[in-house]
């Protein structure tokens, strides 16, 4: 049995299943076509700000960390972390500010995307989405909502009713928010099975543990054989056989918000660009509806904001860790935060032949029972619940303008299915499945000094075409020779009308009268 066939039929798939959500780009520079004629936009030079904050619902992703990140630079590939050989995500909301943009009105972005999936990587965009972009400005923001219809890829994950909305504006004078999104996902299951492992119970001839002998392989190959469904249903737990759980659901409402936005800058009158991403959950459910059913509880909201205002010194990152309990048959298991990132769940099977057919997970029996003193058993699988910690990149740059850029990543929880030593089958991965539960990012690059909150200088205007000149005479003494002889006269005869009319007159003599 190949364990690459799911995988593959699952990519081809996701390929079939639709284009996927993608980060709104900017339109690239056109060539010059005439270099005396004038720019086709001319970007606002008065205030300079770039940032970006976004937030993902939901992740999926199959194999992670198994594909290299492509790269037109030669050798980057060998560095740059590996990416998941597939990724199916919900309810993204961007929001983005570039003065630098080409187009004007493409200085302000805000998206709302219901879905996406990419594939080593490549990721084309998703239809439905919600945008909008500035300048001109809209009063009012655009909402909507998408149902996504069922597709093969329901048994990975399958979604509710998602609601998205956006706003996008430009001020030339600094005020207001620039760019805001937000996302709302009502309901979510994820992995009804785990397509990574074999689906049939009978292992014969293809489990070979390396750290057990050829008898023990055979106690666990015959434990297998007992259980309901396949390790890819993890025994018969997830759905399939009957069964309609999912490793991961959300019984109430997740919504995620970005926004980018210019704020106060003590003591000057300039502005600092901020990127916020938040998020708001209330639990979320693992294996619900079976006995092995755990809760993880959000007791605090996770919040990441970015401000740049344009200096190393002032610029901040600030990050409201998320703190998460998680319980299992009424008993706390453990807390997640910053101190304690991580808990582990094992998934085995009795060495003895089980009486209800199903793993243990945790500390319970699928008779919901805790696990009696002296029952052996074998972990073969592990369920790690973890709470991505902060990561933060920083760069003093001088393009396109001279400033500080800042840029920060988090999680609110990754659930990962990781096979342990005693699961003997060939070409496994170092992680079978990853689900993460809002991925967030916010990044911020302010000019040295802060934002310059100025109006816009009248874009400058295109030199006008020279007109085309008439012929010019050709010069000859005559011709213009003539020019002062013509007022010379024209001074004369003026001068004697003066005369002829100050000179007095004599009266004539009639001849006809005698003397």
């Amino acid at each position: 049995m190949r364990l690459v066939a799911l995988p593959g039929a699952v990519a081809l798939l996701v390929l079939c299943a639709g284009p996927a959500a993608a980060q709104p780009s900017t339109t690239p520079v056109p060539p010059v076509v005439d270099p005396s004629g004038p720019p086709a936009v001319v970007p606002n030079v008065s205030s300079h700000a770039v940032g970006d904050a976004g937030t993902g619902l939901a992740v999926v992703r199959l194999l992670p960390n198994s594909a290299p990140t492509r790269s037109i630079i030669p050798g980057a590939e060998d560095k740059l972390p590996k990416q998941a050989g597939v990724e199916v995500g919900f309810g993204l909301a961007s929001a983005q500010v570039n003065s630098e943009a080409y187009l004007s009105f493409e200085r302000s972005i805000a998206q709302a995307t219901p879905g996406g999936i990419a594939v080593q990587g490549a990721s084309p965009q998703a239809p439905g989405a919600l945008a909008q972009t500035a300048p001109p400005n809209s009063s009012e923001g655009r909402s909507g909502g998408i149902n996504p219809p069922s597709t093969p890829l329901d048994t990975l994950v399958k979604v509710g009713v998602l609601n998205g909305r956006v706003q996008a504006q430009w001020h030339d004078n600094c005020t207001g928010t620039i760019a805001d999104s937000s996302t709302e996902l009502a309901s979510l299951s994820a992995l009804n099975a785990i397509p990574t492992l074999p689906s049939t119970p009978d292992l014969t001839g293809v489990f070979d543990a390396p750290n057990l002998d050829p008898a023990a392989d055979q106690v666990v190959i015959n434990g297998l054989k007992n259980l309901t469904g396949g390790l890819s249903t993890l025994g018969g737990v997830l759905g399939g056989q009957g069964s309609t759980s999912s490793l991961l659901s959300l019984p109430n409402t997740l919504s995620a918000r970005s926004v980018v936005r210019l704020v106060d800058i003590p003591g000057s009158a300039n502005k600092a660009v901020e990127s916020t991403s938040t998020l708001q959950v209330a639990a979320v459910k693992l294996l619900a509806g079976t006995p092995f059913e755990l809760s993880v509880n959000v007791v605090s909201q996770p919040t990441l904001t970015v401000t740049s205002t344009g200096d190393k010194a002032t610029s901040t990152v600030r990050y409201t860790a998320p703190i998460l309990e998680v319980v299992q048959g009424g008993k706390s298991l453990g807390k997640l935060d910053a101190a304690n990132p991580r808990l582990d769940v094992p998934i085995g099977i009795p060495l003895q032949n089980p009486v209800d057919k199903l793993p243990i997970i945790g500390a319970l029996l699928g008779t919901g029972q805790t696990l009696p003193a002296g029952l052996s058993k074998l972990d073969l699988g592990v369920l790690r619940l973890s709470v991505a910690g902060l990561n933060q990149k920083s760069e003093e740059s001088t393009q396109p303008f001279k400033g500080f850029q800042l840029g920060a990543t988090a999680r609110l929880l990754d659930l990962q299915v990781l096979p342990t030593d005693a699961l003997g089958l060939p070409n496994l991965p170092s992680a079978l499945a990853q689900i993460s539960l809002g991925e967030q990012v916010a990044r911020a690059y302010a000019p040295t000094g802060g934002v310059v909150c100025a109006t816009a200088a009248t874009p400058p205007q295109a030199p006008p075409a020279p007109q085309p000149k008439g012929p010019a005479l050709a010069y000859t003494n005559a011709a213009y020779q003539s020019v002062p002889i013509f007022w010379t006269g024209t001074a004369m005869l003026m001068i004697g009308v003066v005369l002829v009319a100050a000179l007095p007159r004599r009266k004539r003599l009639s001849p006809y009268k005698a003397g």
